[in-house]
């Protein structure tokens, strides 16, 4: 998600049934980062984000770049479709797709620019770490844009919502929009008939029919209709404090959500500070605010830094 008040924030919340051990990554410019099919990136922008590090390579879940532009890879299964290496193109594996993005580019007119070359090539990154089927939420602090590499090929829309959950493809989310174009902050009007007396018994009936579900669908039109409503003061307490309320609205409580003999939970939820380059973040079981400020860090150095995460409940015990 994209939200913007004094400063611009992008963040996320990681939906899954386990951990792959996730750190809060900062990459400094000069961290060299080798790419498959193309000569590497010796110096690049700094990044932070969060990270599964493997060989020393960050696998970015979501980042954001010194420049403040940002991105974040979701599942996309049965949908999302990477190709052959194609002559001519800009062959990237999509485990290289974030840091390609962040390390390169400030904004989405010159990520748009070079999408118009990109292949996102049929390659895994280990046998531990074979393939997600991702597509992905790219934002700078005026628009956002959704890439998605289906059967057809390379599909790049606007999104003016500023919102990515998983399936379906983007097109048909943006169209299920127009079934919740009824729904309303304040009470409803009586429409049904002129006929009938109607009693509004309860604050919040002007969005019955909002999902409540976990579905990904469901969960789309709850976190846009949450954050196109959503009143916020422009101080930094504020800000995070009501994107964290946003995200909340479509987060996964662990029981509801069964995956084999797992469940899906809302493993992290994370809020950056695009402006200021502070990565926030929440976990599970720790609902304290936990930060990590990038330009702490000395962004000309050549190795990458990383916070494992505060996963305990950290509780201020007042007597």
């Amino acid at each position: 998600m994209s939200f913007t008040t004094h400063d611009h924030y992008f963040g996320r919340n990681l939906d899954l049934e386990f951990s792959y051990n996730e750190t809060v990554t900062v990459i400094p410019r000069n961290f060299q980062f080798e790419f498959r099919k193309l000569a590497p990136l010796s110096t690049h922008f700094a990044m932070v984000g969060m990270a599964t590090i493997s060989d020393g390579y960050p696998l970015y879940y979501d980042g954001t770049n010194e420049k403040g532009l940002s991105m974040a890879g979701l599942n996309f299964p049965g949908n999302a479709d990477y190709k052959p290496e194609a002559h001519g193109k800009t062959n990237v594996a999509p485990f290289e797709f974030v840091p390609w993005v962040l390390g390169q580019f400030e904004t989405i007119a010159e990520v748009k620019a070079a999408l118009v070359d990109l292949n996102l090539v049929d390659i895994q990154f280990s046998e531990n770490f074979p393939l997600s089927p991702l597509h992905w939420i790219i934002s700078d602090k005026t628009q956002s844009i959704t890439v998605e590499s289906v059967k057809s090929g390379l599909r790049v829309y606007d999104n003016p919502y500023g919102v990515l959950t998983n399936n379906p493809t983007f097109d048909i989310q943006s169209f299920n929009m127009n079934n919740y174009m009824h729904l309303s902050i304040d009470p409803p009007e009586k429409n049904f008939s002129r006929e009938l007396e109607f009693d509004t018994y309860s604050r919040g009936m002007g969005a019955i029919g909002l999902p409540g579900d976990l579905s990904s669908a469901s969960r789309f039109a709850k976190a846009v209709f949450t954050k196109m409503n959503s009143v916020s003061g422009e101080s930094e307490s504020e800000s995070i404090s009501q994107f964290f309320q946003i995200l909340g609205s479509a987060a996964q409580q662990r029981g509801c959500v069964r995956i084999g003999d797992k469940f899906e939970i809302t493993i992290y939820s994370s809020c950056c500070n695009t402006d200021k380059g502070i990565y926030y973040y929440t976990t599970y079981e720790n609902s304290q605010i936990t930060g990590v400020d990038m330009r702490q860090e000395d962004l000309d150095a050549n190795d990458l830094v990383a916070y494992p995460l505060v996963k305990g409940q950290q509780i201020n015990m007042m007597n």
